[in-house]
């Protein structure tokens, strides 16, 4: 789960990481009154869940979103053109999104940026702490053009975060004194902040330092695992969805693994990796799917209603493709599932299904004789090219 830049200061300050004064604000009056209540220079800072903010564009056409504003009336004009507008970033796609609140915080004195990140390494099974000079960069523009500039370490889950490796780090961007030991201040709160929210990103960039020697988190990105929510209310109660695609928030509600693309074929199968083979084959027949729909082991009769009712909502869905392997689920209850949805929704595309495993034989009896207008396939590649070719009304 993602939450925006002022959420993600907020986990972090509980946990003593410092970080500039702030407050959300929801109209450009709202900005006025905060940027009064703050004083002096105050930045006005775009929340969407998309990086680029500042290099962004809004389609109005005014340019960037995250600017200084050295008055309240300032701000509160900044706020007006920002506020209710679409602005697009190099992450949000030609469509952009639309912003709906703003961070006004006060403006911090810069002396240098710096990059700072905390992360899962899978492949080592712990979370690496990756610094760099280079902030205020994409960390994979650094990576691609300077990797030498990235330093890394890894911490071992049994020990957590040793004095040594803070030591490492600090010095490996260049503190010393005072600014070593607000660097270490807050590098241990940083991780305790990551660790003990179930962050699976914790990203400051950039960080600062300051003319007096203060090591400041001056922007901030947290992702949450939506597995671990259940132990954090106060977390999962940050969720924004308007920041998400509504199908996915409709599939969310059923327990339903959705993922949206920009195909045209919608797919429906149980398994990721059934999933991602079934992807997979409608390329290679010329097609491209609409989305990512797992259904689960244990997919029932609604279960299975709701899904269908969720592909038939996307409007670049031309055909639907159901490839489903009956092992612990079995396929009399899935073609259940697609004799009731196509009963009460209605069946306005072509709907191909392939069954195998657990009543296979059992389920495509009922979907041949259920009297919906339902294509049966007996492989995976024939299934494939049957959606393609509906897709493309052929």
């Amino acid at each position: 789960m993602k939450v925006h830049e002022y959420q993600a200061k907020e986990v972090l300050s509980k946990f003593g990481v410092p970080v500039p004064k702030g407050r959300v604000a929801f109209s450009a009056d709202e900005a006025f009154s905060i940027a009064k209540e703050i004083g002096g220079t105050v930045v006005v800072k775009s929340q969407i869940h998309a990086g680029g903010r500042g290099k962004g564009k809004f389609t109005s056409g005014f340019q960037g979103g995250v600017k200084l504003a050295k008055t309240p009336e300032e701000a509160k004009e900044l706020a007006s053109k920002m506020v209710g507008n679409i602005l697009v970033t190099h992450q949000t796609g030609p469509e952009g999104k639309k912003v709906e609140k703003l961070y006004i915080t006060e403006a911090s004195d810069i002396k240098k940026e710096y990059y700072l990140g905390i992360v899962l390494d899978r492949a080592r099974e712990c979370n690496v702490i990756m610094a760099s000079t280079e902030g205020g960069v994409e960390i994979e523009k650094v990576a691609a053009e300077t990797p030498e500039k990235i330093v890394k370490v890894w911490v071992d889950p049994m020990l957590g975060l040793q004095k040594f490796q803070v030591r490492e780090l600090g010095f490996a961007l260049g503190f010393e004194g005072d600014t070593m030991k607000s660097f270490g201040g807050l590098i241990e709160k940083l991780y305790a902040a990551h660790e003990a929210s179930d962050s699976t990103l914790t990203e400051i960039n950039p960080l600062i330092t300051t003319p007096d020697g203060k090591v400041i988190a001056l922007d901030a990105k947290m992702n949450f695992d939506d597995n671990a929510l259940f132990r954090h209310p106060d977390i999962a109660a940050l969720r924004d969805i308007t920041e998400e695609d509504p199908l996915e928030v409709e599939a969310s509600k059923f327990d339903l693994n959705y993922i949206k693309l920009d195909g045209t074929i919608g797919c429906m199968v149980n398994g990721a990796g059934l999933a991602m083979a079934t992807m997979d084959v409608i390329t290679l027949e010329g097609g491209v799917p609409a989305n990512f729909l797992d259904v689960g082991g244990g997919a029932t009769t609604e279960r299975v209603k709701n899904a269908f009712r969720i592909l038939l909502s996307d409007k670049n869905v031309k055909a639907v493709m159901i490839n489903i392997f009956g092992g612990i689920v079995r396929c009399d209850i899935i073609a259940e599932g697609v004799i009731a949805a196509a009963k009460e929704i209605g069946i306005r595309l072509p709907v191909v299904v392939r069954l195998q495993g657990t009543n296979a034989e059992k389920g495509m009896e009922m979907l041949k004789s259920s009297g919906q207008n339902l294509l049966t396939a007996s492989s995976l590649q024939e299934a494939a090219a049957l959606a393609v070719k509906a897709s493309k009304g052929e």
